[in-house]
């Protein structure tokens, strides 16, 4: 099943969604339309701050910073396949970022923790993030609100991915 949401008109005012598993098409609400968006572009925001890090790669050494030491529970953490785990362990470990280590009774399992640099890095981009959604949140007139329900929504991914995990 996919899906795309078309934009009619100059407004912007309606969206319609349209799948191919049918001829039916639903009216996707222009307020959820632009809230999407507006993730998107903050996401993006949030990315330039970070540093040279991408959101992924920071999704990672936080989930290790987290305590989730091995690939594995990390890529359940962040309902990500191993291989891209993998792959981007394998990056953060040639930046000098993450460090493995042997697992005692466990030849095939391997460690991992943050190096200093990339304690510091991770500190880094956590404060230039921080700093950014502060900003964009106090343009709102409605910070608090704002940052309450983005935690929320954090909340509510972190409920979704562990009930998909079982």
């Amino acid at each position: 099943m996919s899906s795309r949401v078309l934009v009619s008109g100059p407004s912007r005012s309606r969206y319609v969604a349209s799948t191919t598993m049918g001829d039916e098409a639903a009216v996707a609400d222009p307020r959820t339309v632009e809230a999407v968006e507006a993730l998107a572009r903050a996401s993006k925001a949030l990315e330039r701050a970070c540093g040279g890090l991408s959101l992924a790669h920071y999704r990672v050494i936080s989930a290790v910073d987290a305590g989730d030491e091995r690939a594995s529970r990390v890529a359940a953490r962040l309902a990500l396949g191993k291989p891209t785990v993998s792959a981007s362990v394998e990056v953060l470990y040639a930046r000098g970022l993450l460090v493995r280590s042997g697992v005692a009774g466990d030849q095939r399992a391997v460690q991992l923790s943050l190096s200093e640099a990339g304690r510091a890095l991770l500190g880094d981009a956590r404060l230039a993030m921080t700093s950014v959604l502060e900003e964009l949140a106090a343009r709102t007139g409605r910070r608090d609100e704002l940052v309450s329900a983005l935690s929320a929504l954090g909340s509510a991914i972190e409920q979704a991915a562990a009930e998909r995990r079982k």
